[in-house]
């Protein structure tokens, strides 16, 4: 099994970026994680491991979680200062 490399992880900040154009363009907030794990697994199966769909759907679901984790943080973060 191949490792994530340093410039597959530049992947996560463009999930998150797709995910939320998808959410401005109507797509139910609730929706948007599974939305992020849906489009990892197409990433993960297509850009990251084409030659092996197990691998890809694996990685794909660990980069959707990966970018709903920075999203949320992201966003828990901006909201504490903002109260400060």
């Amino acid at each position: 099994m191949e490792n994530l490399q340093a410039y597959d992880v530049t992947l996560l900040p463009l999930l998150v970026a797709i995910v939320a154009g998808l959410v401005k363009m109507g797509l139910p907030k609730k929706w948007a994680p599974a939305a992020s794990v849906f489009l990892g697994i197409v990433i993960g199966v297509i850009y990251v491991a084409p030659q092996d769909p197990k691998q890809g759907v694996l990685v794909g679901v660990a980069l959707g979680l990966m970018a709903v984790g920075l999203h949320s943080g992201t966003k828990n973060v901006v909201e504490s200062t903002k109260k400060e």
